[in-house]
């Protein structure tokens, strides 16, 4: 048994068994793989796949077992090699962020121009999915780090981080008669046609909560991942928005009237989660620090508005 068997198996799981797939990944030939397979099911004395024919089409009970083991150690290999990396050049990598687009789009921007003003040397790369897809990127050590609200909390093996703490709003065009409302309740909102995000995503999951808590059923007519679809059919008159706080631009929304809906819904918390036997270099270490100091400031600002606004007359 070797790494090379290890990785072969590991990356037939993630291409659904496809040895063309696994062998163009390895940059090896299809045989090779194949043998790869055969000589790691004869050193352990048991089938690791389920087979129609030659095909593979599953994992057996001691495959899933096999699976699980050798990400382990491809992982603490790569813990090995990181820990080489920061003794030789510390300020060299690559740094790999899986996020959704509000995260990317609206609150990473600040932190990694920071960031990469402190280490211009270190590659990033930022990946966008569902929060449940970030989880098991970060599992799988395909990212350094996931930062989102929903799942990172859920998954033993991750070491979740909260870091900033956010609400909702909503938003409309200008001459919307939702925005003359003097208070905004759940029962309105009931009446207008709503735009917000998928459920999975952004905090879909509490608002549904509330409503149903309330007995009341919102008339979702479009849901989205990205923000910025939903300002856009917001616009063409599709419905009312309903979206993260953070992600209203008071400068490129001139357009879109807002308000605040912190007193309907619970405030939702993003995290930033990674591999508890992770080693952290110390540019991965200064990147949390960043956020983190990002999502303070974003929340005292947050804090000092609200603190204007219940001032003015």
């Amino acid at each position: 048994m070797d790494l090379r068997q290890l990785k072969s198996l590991v990356l037939l799981v993630e291409y659904d068994y496809s040895v063309s797939r696994t062998a163009q990944s390895l940059h090896l030939v299809q045989p090779a793989v194949s043998q790869h397979i055969k000589q790691l099911e004869a050193n352990l004395g048991t089938r690791l796949f389920l087979r129609q024919g030659k095909r593979l089409v599953g994992l057996t009970e001691a495959g899933e077992r096999v699976v699980h083991y050798s990400r382990n150690i491809q992982a603490d290999m790569a813990n090995i090699l990181a820990v080489g990396q920061d003794h030789v050049s510390e300020d060299v990598g690559t740094l790999r962020i899986g996020t959704t687009h509000t995260q990317a789009r609206y609150v990473l921007p600040p932190v990694i121009r920071q960031f990469s003003r402190a280490y211009p040397k270190v590659e990033l790369q930022i990946l966008e999915g569902r929060p449940q897809q970030l989880v098991d990127m970060a599992v799988q050590d395909k990212v350094d780090f996931a930062i989102c609200t929903e799942a990172l909390s859920d998954n033993p093996a991750l070491l979740a981080i909260p870091c900033n703490r956010w609400n909702r709003c909503l938003i409309a065009p200008d001459s919307h008669a939702v925005l003359r409302r003097k208070q905004i309740t759940l029962k309105a909102l009931c009446r207008y046609p709503i735009i917000t995000y998928v459920v999975g995503f952004t905090g879909r999951g509490h608002l549904n909560d509330t409503f149903s808590n309330a007995g009341l059923m919102p008339h979702v007519v479009l849901s989205a991942t990205d923000t910025d679809v939903i300002k856009t059919y917001v616009r063409e008159g599709l419905g009312i928005g309903i979206i993260a706080e953070l992600a209203y631009e008071r400068e490129k929304d001139q357009d879109l009237g807002m308000r605040e809906l912190n007193h309907l819904f619970p405030w939702e918390v993003t995290k930033i989660g990674y591999r508890r036997d992770k080693f952290l270099r110390n540019h991965q270490q200064r990147f949390i620090d960043l956020f983190q100091a990002a999502s303070a400031r974003m929340e005292s600002a947050a804090e000092t508005a609200d603190r204007i606004s219940a001032n003015r007359p």
